[in-house]
């Protein structure tokens, strides 16, 4: 299980500012977001080359869709994942060309938001869903990479129930305690023993739940939120999870502190 760190959360200008960062961490593994290679932002020679200078492995990759809105929970119902059609064109588009680069970049796992997928197995939106996630899949299934779908966005038993319905055994789950807590879809350590199964890689991140139902909880350093980290690393040795642990983090000014306190909890718990 590698100890790794999503390059987002660093926001970096370029990549030798991210070598920069990451090397502040103390890690070596990275998640990288594919898009601003995608966007040509960065070049994806210089890229490689720069990482592989700097001895970091690059785990797995983000990609991140258009137009989506965290300012409230209401509006990133709204825009998130592939649900809205205005945004799928674009981001199939997107899912194509990140597909390239990840092959390019010998990555084995591709993770994104799917978007609220509906419990019901009648509501439309979910068919439409789901039918876009089978793309999705295929997509990347083409260049040899298994995707992963972030949690959080529903509860455990409704994407245990759509990855069922979706019938893409390649589709996995990247697992994020924060998220399910940050949107209020049940307890973590729970949800992390239900979907163990499908889990490929877990995100490292921690939060405090809202106490206004239907607004944002907050995200917090790890080990200072409502995730119970004892519990939750004895779930991932009860049901022989075996995959790689990356550090998120999207909030706070003290990023890099906080992710070598991330980094500092896993060690303690999987030492």
């Amino acid at each position: 299980m590698r100890i790794g760190v999503c390059t987002w959360s660093l926001r970096p200008a370029s990549v030798q500012d991210l070598v920069a960062e990451v090397q502040g961490t103390g890690v070596t593994c990275i998640q990288l977001a594919l898009d601003p290679i995608r966007t040509g932002n960065w070049s994806l020679a210089q890229t490689r080359d720069v990482l592989d200078g700097a001895g970091m492995s690059i785990i797995s990759g983000m990609m991140a869709m258009e137009g989506e809105d965290y300012s409230t929970l209401e509006t990133i119902r709204r825009t998130g994942g592939v649900a809205p059609d205005a945004t799928w064109p674009p981001n199939l588009h997107a899912a194509e060309k990140n597909a390239q680069i990840a092959a390019e970049l010998n990555l084995p796992l591709v993770t994104f938001h799917a978007g609220f997928i509906p419990h019901d197995r009648h509501d439309a939106q979910r068919g439409v869903i789901l039918d876009r996630l089978r793309q999705f899949a295929d997509i990347y299934g083409a260049a040899n990479m298994q995707v992963a779908l972030e949690t959080g966005q529903e509860t455990a038993a409704t994407l245990l129930d759509a990855l069922d319905e979706l019938d893409r055994p390649e589709v996995g789950v990247n697992f994020d305690p924060a998220n399910m807590i940050l949107y209020g879809m049940g307890d973590p350590v729970d949800a992390l023993r239900r979907l163990a199964p499908r889990i490929a890689q877990i995100h490292i991140k921690d939060a405090i739940a809202t106490k206004t139902p239907g607004t944002w909880g907050s995200e917090v350093p790890v080990g200072t939120g409502d995730v119970d980290w004892p519990a939750f690393f004895d779930t991932i040795r009860d049901t022989r999870l075996d995959c790689d642990l990356v550090i998120e983090r999207e909030a706070g000014a003290s990023r890099i502190e906080d992710i070598k306190t991330a980094r500092t909890v896993i060690e303690r718990y999987t030492s």
